[in-house]
């Protein structure tokens, strides 16, 4: 099977009903991250960027919609917190926060360091997750 065909998570376009991706693109914030020495300095955090996609079936149910704005403030909300350790940590959070809107029945959450490595586009974590049945 071609990537094409399958996506991540070995999804299947090709046998699945109508669906929707909604997503937020490129959300940039300030979060103090990481385990370096030089990423523990709390008045230097790290910029990240984000990128959320949803799946869900289309159409939604009674004309229905995924609230993107729900997963853009939980991301701004990182701004200020305490220093965390693993970028797995955001992801799993995300995670949570997308499958709390009904609708959704899959995501994609990534998570990216873009300036962590001088030789590097950027550094991160991606997962994609179904909703648990």
């Amino acid at each position: 099977m071609t990537e094409s065909a399958a996506g991540a998570g070995g999804f299947d376009w090709r046998t699945a009903g109508d669906h929707v991706r909604v997503l937020l693109s490129d959300v940039a914030v300030d979060v103090r991250i990481g385990l370096h020495p030089w990423e523990r300095h709390p008045e230097r955090p790290t910029r990240l960027i984000v990128n959320v996609e949803m799946f869900a079936a289309w159409p939604l149910a009674d004309g229905g919609f995924i609230d993107y704005d729900r997963v853009r403030a939980h991301i701004a909300g990182w701004r200020g917190r305490d220093h965390v350790d693993l970028l797995e940590t955001l992801v799993e959070e995300l995670i949570r926060v997308c499958f709390d809107l009904p609708a959704v029945e899959a995501c994609r959450v990534r998570v990216v360091k873009p300036h962590i490595f001088p030789e590097a586009a950027g550094a991160g974590v991606e997962v994609f997750r179904r909703r648990p049945a």
